[in-house]
């Protein structure tokens, strides 16, 4: 039980970095890849049905963490207190970005905040991986350089497959110039856990620039979904061995009950979470044309104050 709750919580952070990966990016890069109002509407509405459901993953992942492996849940996140409540800070301010952008006169507050709030957790949590892994301040800069770099990919790619027009050529653009940078960072990042998912995605990343390059946008985002997958796979094969210094996973696992029946709460739950959310990513598949309203909790993103 021990080895399959590690395996889901792995599993279930692995769901988040790639969700959460494009809608980092494309907060971060909606507006470098727009001109006006309407092509920056039409970025944010790519990720407008679809961004707090994927932040769900997170709060899934850190409560399975707290139930199944409570003393690894407390010593990663009493160490990292600082960079988590960033985090968490950031996670707020773009929502509230998002939330209120299309309610205001002016929206630059909340494009700004968006933009913060995007960069903030995709370059944090790397630091907070990286350093569970390594020590000293350089690991967790590199980590989080990786990080930040992948979902700046991760998201222009995206972009550049759920948009038309202007703002999908930019996007392919940023793709390529981002790929440029991530790889070279990834090598240096990834190169010290040493393992074949490391240097398999390593060799994503490459893969997902060229493709890009070839205006192959699905192929490219799949590319790019699979060097995040890749590479959490890598960090939660060290973190099997060692989830805090001097603590392993069975010293850090719950007891058996509560691994049982989390167990069974788990495999109720969670399929019908799975099929809700792939229902959604089904019905929202479509580009976004540009000047196209798309509703966002509850209110078009960026139109006019009622």
């Amino acid at each position: 039980m021990i080895e399959f709750w590690f395996v889901i919580i792995a599993f279930l952070w692995t769901g988040y970095f790639v969700l959460e990966g494009f809608d980092f990016g494309v907060g971060m890069l909606t507006p470098l890849v727009s001109r006006n109002a309407a092509e920056q509407r039409a970025g944010l509405q790519t990720i407008g049905p679809v961004w707090d459901g994927n932040e769900v993953w997170l709060i899934t992942a850190v409560g399975a963490m707290f139930a199944a492996f409570p003393a690894w849940y407390a010593g990663m996140f009493s160490s990292f207190y600082l960079p988590v409540t960033l985090i968490l800070v950031g996670l707020i301010v773009r929502g509230v970005g998002l939330e209120w952008r299309g309610k205001v006169d002016n929206p630059f507050w909340c494009d700004l905040g968006i933009v913060v709030g995007s960069a903030l957790p995709a370059f944090l949590w790397g630091a907070v991986f990286a350093g569970l892994l390594f020590d000293g301040p350089v690991a967790a800069l590199l980590g989080g350089a990786f990080t930040l770099a992948v979902c700046v990919l991760h998201g222009a790619v995206f972009l550049a497959l759920r948009t038309t027009g202007p703002v999908r050529r930019r996007a392919r653009t940023a793709a390529v110039i981002a790929g440029g940078v991530t790889i070279p960072v990834a090598v240096a990042a990834l190169s010290g856990l040493g393992t074949i998912p490391a240097l398999a995605a390593m060799a994503a990343l490459a893969a997902g620039t060229a493709l890009i390059w070839r205006r192959r946008e699905g192929w490219a985002f799949a590319a790019t979904a699979g060097a995040i997958v890749l590479a959490t796979l890598a960090v939660f094969m060290e973190l099997r061995m060692r989830p805090l210094p001097g603590l392993t996973l069975a010293e850090a696992a719950s007891g058996p009950y509560t691994l049982t029946m989390l167990s069974w709460i788990g495999l109720i739950t969670l399929p019908f979470v799975l099929g809700y959310q792939g229902w959604t990513y089904w019905v929202f598949r479509k580009r976004v044309m540009t000047g196209r309203p798309v509703q966002v909790a509850g209110q078009v993103a960026g139109a006019p104050p009622r």
